[in-house]
């Protein structure tokens, strides 16, 4: 089975690719989001999932990868001092891309790259969850009954 070759030039020479990919996912780790082309995300999508990957480790050695490719000390901390541990028992699948139509000037495919935030639940605990929500909803309703038999009594009292 042959590897897929990724073609991703966007115009730029290398050293400009690359600046620009370290700058995008340094903003990603620092906001959670960022909005970008579709080929940019992609590309900034591989980057990204890489680099936790390399942060998952948590050594010297992984830290000092990162600090090279990424080029932004804050961002390496917070990757793995936060992003990362987040993630420890997830196997990739960091980040998702929610594409958000064309752009006007160029029609460039626009969207947005974020990181995953909320973890996989059991199954077992959004069936507990369920029945509880249903009570809270049940106790406002006896508040209002009770609420309205001293009103009724008043109107009889009268």
């Amino acid at each position: 089975m042959r590897h897929r070759v990724h073609t991703f030039k966007v115009g730029r020479s290398s050293a400009h690719r690359r600046a620009m990919l370290a700058n995008m996912v340094s903003s990603l780790f620092t906001n959670g989001q960022i909005q970008t082309t579709l080929v940019k995300a992609k590309e900034a999508r591989r980057f990204a999932e890489k680099l936790i990957t390399i942060g998952k480790k948590g050594d010297l050695h992984r830290r000092r990868l990162a600090v090279a490719k990424l080029r932004d000390k804050d961002a390496v901390k917070l990757l793995f001092d936060e992003i990362a541990p987040a993630y420890k028992d997830r196997n990739g699948g960091y980040t998702r891309i929610l594409k958000l139509g064309v752009r006007r000037g160029d029609a460039a495919e626009l969207c947005i790259l974020q990181l995953v935030k909320e973890q996989l639940e059991p199954k077992a605990e959004k069936k507990e969850a369920a029945p509880k929500a249903e009570e809270v909803k049940a106790e406002p309703k006896a508040e209002e009954a009770k609420a309205e038999e001293p009103k009724a009594e008043e109107a009889k009292a009268e």
